[in-house]
């Protein structure tokens, strides 16, 4: 066997196991093992333990939340985000994170890599490289936020306000029904200096701690 060959093959097993190996297995319905690896990894870069808010980006659960945001794409652009993490993933290899091993995969960088990894898209001087940060932020802050106790600690957690009967309740049915469908009647009409609307309401059921 020529010695071209084996480099070739020493090559295409060193790219396999780039892409594959090494991957713990993973719950998620949508990610795969390589992309859960990465929006961990990077969950925890955007939002570290012991900040302003205590909860890190995988305490928060965004890589839950990041598969069912996937389950509830359609097709073409769920093929785009899976294509998004893959990149993130494994770009190191074209602009690898500064010190030693920079150039491993993504999830498998140490904290301060990755950070610097993502500054370097944050901040580049090619537009494509921070419309690509850009997207992969969004997408972590989304799940950021779905988080009851983010919520709670940036007091933007939902109060648990009943919305009022009004008189106008009385004379018409919800959007698209008959006017026999009409739910309420005279006693249902909340007396709102009774129960006033208040911003010192409790929350949300589902966003109690």
């Amino acid at each position: 066997m020529s010695a071209a060959l084996w480099v070739a093959l020493a090559l295409l097993a060193i790219g396999l196991r780039r892409l594959g190996l090494g991957y713990r297995p993973t719950p998620f319905r949508m990610l795969f093992r390589h992309e859960a690896a990465f929006v961990e990894a990077a969950s925890d870069s955007m939002f570290p333990p012991g900040g302003e808010i205590p909860e890190s980006g995988v305490e928060a659960g965004i890589p839950a939340h990041v598969d069912r945001y996937l389950e509830a794409m359609p097709a073409r652009q769920r093929l785009l985000i899976h294509a998004l993490f893959l990149l993130m993933e494994q770009v190191t290899l074209l602009f690898p994170a500064p010190g030693w091993g920079g150039w491993r995969r993504f999830s498998s960088l140490t904290p301060v890599q990755r950070a610097a990894a993502l500054e370097g898209w944050r901040s580049s001087r090619m537009f494509p490289r921070r419309l690509v940060f850009l997207a992969l932020r969004s997408i972590l802050t989304m799940g950021y936020f779905s988080c009851p106790s983010v919520l709670r600690a940036m007091e933007l957690a939902p109060l648990d306000i009943r919305t009022p009967v009004v008189e106008a309740d009385l004379l018409y049915p919800r959007a698209g029904r008959p006017k026999s469908e009409i739910a309420f009647g005279p006693k249902d009409v909340t007396d709102l200096l009774e129960h006033p609307l208040s911003p010192n309401a409790p929350l949300h059921p589902e966003y109690r701690g």
